[in-house]
């Protein structure tokens, strides 16, 4: 007896639902993870924003003249010309403080010393660094340029009177690096004085400070 068994052939046909919703799945995914590091970047840019205008915020240095004094002064009056011939050495001490939590870097810049507007002396500021909440002390050794004064016919009169104003002029500015961020900073200081014949010695010392960001 013959049997005759028959074989059903089915096509097997893939799941396309099924294929996207794993796709689906895999492109949920990598938004949440963009989202999530998006979001840590914008939180990481606001939180560098608000230190650098409030804990890191760039400050003022703040230039001091502690004292002023003069050195080898020497007056001579020549009446026939009306002319006056000046020796005197000036000698400055002053601090610059440094209130930022990071290091200033300052330039390479040049104390001047005047008289009326004209510059009659000066003395170099050699660059450098003040660290965090530092304070550096300076002292400056400015010489009298007695040529620039012998032909002003004002000199000669005060100096007769008594008392030779002058000012000095110092200024100090750098940088100070906050976060990514190089700021530019500047302080300095304009002191007016006297300086008196008689005792050869300064008087009406006043001096005025100034700063910028």
């Amino acid at each position: 007896m013959d049997i005759e068994s028959k074989t059903d052939n089915k096509t097997l046909m893939p799941n396309t639902n099924q294929d996207e919703d794993l796709r689906r799945k895999r492109r949920r995914k990598i938004c949440i993870i963009i989202m999530v590091v998006v979001g840590i970047l914008v939180a990481l840019a606001i939180l560098f924003i608000i230190l650098a205008f409030t804990v890191f915020k760039a400050k003022h240095p703040v230039t001091t003249v502690n004292s002023v004094s003069l050195d080898d002064v020497k007056f001579s009056f020549d009446i026939t010309k009306l002319r006056v011939l000046i020796n005197a050495t000036l000698l400055i001490d002053l601090m610059v403080d440094n209130p930022n939590r990071v290091g200033m870097k300052y330039d390479q810049s040049v104390a001047y010393l005047r008289y009326k507007d004209q510059e009659v002396g000066e003395a170099p500021v050699e660059e450098g660094e003040i660290g965090a909440k530092e304070t550096k002390p300076m002292n400056l050794t400015m010489k009298l340029m007695a040529d620039r004064l012998l032909f002003d016919s004002d000199v000669y009169s005060q100096a007769r009177s008594g008392a030779l104003p002058l000012s000095t002029y110092v200024e100090i500015s750098g940088k100070v690096k906050v976060l990514l961020f190089n700021i530019k900073v500047k302080s300095s200081s304009t002191c007016n004085f006297n300086i008196d014949v008689m005792s050869q010695g300064l008087s009406d010392l006043t001096c005025h400070y100034k700063t910028k960001v």
